[in-house]
Order: C-alpha cells, then sequence, then structure tokens
C-alpha cells in the first residue's frame, strides 16, 4: 500500500511555484520526482559532516560507491544545511535546536510531497546527554518529552499555544531495537528522550555562564527525568516527532550518549572516542536500512 507524504497546507495548492529556499531548490528550477522520487530513507543529523559520513558509510554498506567516493552536497546553494543522496537514501543536516530543524523539516516535507515520494521513513541519528546510562549506549526515543516530562510540544501559533504528541512510531523502534542486538556491538535501549530548548540551563548543567541552581537540585531534577522514564537529553526531537506526526511520516530517534549526566556535565572523552561514538547511531540505523532492503 502507497503510503504518500500528507501536507496539512491547502494554500501550497494555489502556489505556481514553491522556493525551497533555505535548500536553494525550487519547483520551477527542479524536477523533484527525476531527482528525490526514489527516495525511501531519510537520514537528519545535526552536523553537515557527520551527514556527509554518513552518506558514504551507507552507500559503501549497499554497494552503491565507496567512502572516498564523491557525494555532492545538493543544497551547495546555501550554507544553511547540507543535502546528500545515494539510492533510496537521503542525508540531510539540521542544525542545533528546535527552531533550525524545524525549518529544515517544513522544507524536507515539502520536498518529498513534491517528489511524489511514497513509504518514507525518516530517522534522526544524533547525540545526546544520558541518564543512568554508561557512555556510549544508543537510546532509541519511544516518545519525546519536555522538560516536564510531558510527551507534548508546544508551538506559538497566531498568538495562541498549540500543544502537539511527541508519540514516535512504536513499531519501528521495536524493529531498531532488534536490529541493536543483532549487531551486538553496543548497548541499546528504547525510553524516553527530553528535549530541551537549551543545552545549559535548560538540561540542568552547572557549567554553562548562568546557573542559579546547586548541584543538589540539578541532581534531584535529573533522578526524577530518570524515574519518569527519561533516558537521554538532546534539544530536537519534539517538533521532529510532532512535525512527522502530522504529515504521516514514519519517524524514530537514534542518539548515542555522550555521558552520564548523573556524573557530570562537560564531555571529557578523546576525539578518538567520541568519534566511534557518534559512528553507533549510523550502524545501527544503516542496518536497519540494509535489513529493510534485504540485503543482510
Amino acid at each position: 500500500r502507497e503510503n504518500f507524504i500528507h501536507l496539512c497546507n491547502p494554500h501550497l495548492e494555489k502556489m505556481k511555484e514553491d522556493i525551497l529556499y533555505h535548500f536553494a531548490l525550487g519547483t520551477g528550477t527542479h524536477d523533484f520526482p527525476a531527482l528525490f522520487g526514489d527516495v525511501k530513507f531519510v537520514c537528519v543529523g545535526g552536523s553537515p559532516s557527520r551527514m556527509k559520513a554518513f552518506i558514504a558509510y551507507i552507500a559503501e554498506e549497499l554497494g552503491l560507491g565507496s567512502p572516498s567516493g564523491d557525494y555532492p552536497n545538493i543544497c551547495a546553494g546555501t550554507d544553511r544545511y547540507a543535502m546528500y543522496k545515494v539510492g533510496p537514501v537521503l542525508s540531510v543536516s539540521h542544525g542545533m535546536g528546535i527552531p533550525s530543524i524545524s525549518i529544515m523539516l517544513h522544507e524536507l516535507i515539502k520536498l518529498l510531497y513534491h517528489a511524489k515520494c511514497s513509504n518514507i521513513t525518516i530517522i534522526r541519528i544524533g547525540t545526546s546527554g544520558g541518564i543512568g546510562l554508561e557512555p556510549g549506549s544508543v537510546v532509541i526515543t519511544r516518545q519525546s518529552v519536555d522538560a516536564t516530562f510531558k510527551p507534548q510540544f508546544e508551538q506559538v501559533v497566531l498568538g495562541k499555544t498549540v500543544i502537539r504528541s511527541t508519540n514516535l512510531d512504536e513499531q519501528l523502534a521495536k524493529e531498531l531495537m532488534q536490529c541493536g542486538k543483532e549487531i551486538n556491538q553496543f548497548n541499546t535501549v528504547i525510553g524516553n528522550t527530553m528535549c530541551t530548548l537549551d543545552f545549559y540551563e535548560g538540561q540542568g548543567r552547572l557549567d554553562g555562564a548562568i546557573c542559579l541552581y546547586n548541584e543538589e537540585e540539578k541532581l534531584q531534577y535529573l533522578k526524577e527525568a530518570y524515574d519518569s522514564g527519561v533516558r537521554n537529553i538532546e534539544m530536537e526531537s519534539s517538533v521532529f516527532a510532532a512535525m512527522c506526526n502530522l504529515s504521516g511520516v514514519k519517524a524514530a530517534v537514534v542518539c548515542v550518549t555522550l555521558l552520564n549526566r548523573l556524573e557530570g556535565d562537560q564531555i571529557s572523552n578523546s576525539h578518538d572516542v567520541l568519534v566511534e561514538y557518534q559512528q553507533r547511531p549510523q550502524k545501527l540505523v544503516g542496518y536497519f536500512i540494509k535489513k529493510s532492503l534485504g540485503k543482510v
């Protein structure tokens, strides 16, 4: 059964041309079905270099290229986001924080719609701070919660607060967890992910430029988060889940933990260790894509 992108915007039908400004793409200048019509998997992450590394990795895994191959940035006309494609896989950077990923997702969802893509799976791969987990653990998000542990995303639209669901696809999470068991290379768990508006105070850190609470208060808050089911903290999952839900897209969030926040705030591991950690979500999602395509 073909499952196409659902656009929650009737105004787009009246537009002669749709310019995806932050991608430097447009329906009047680019043939979206020809460029992107075969896409089935979209992986998004904060860093442009990480998403370029992912497309090189998945190209080799699928037998469609080599790590040293040339993968041009489709969004080279802008410095806002980077986009790479190989076969049925699209890899897109989204920057840091809710506003940045929100802008990217608006244009990505429209791109997939204009390309007439169907049966799309979108997965955010990234890094996070863990709670009660050993560094290097990979968390598959059950649902994204806000800083008060509620599974919702609040958006102010025309001066009014709109609340949207942040649940993610349960079956997809289970499939990814099974892939983690089959790989059996690192600790993989399913848990809630807390999405904050800030890296420092919003996540209860003691090492920001401003901090008006003590360590005891910080630890009490993080333990409350843990008791509510939260296993990691990042800054994009809530709007990601909300927008994918509204667009009828199957979505997941897979993030590695760089540290256990119950034991400290600063990321002090060596560069080589952090690089290996950051490859773990790529390995898990790469294996999932190969398995979905019958290449495992």
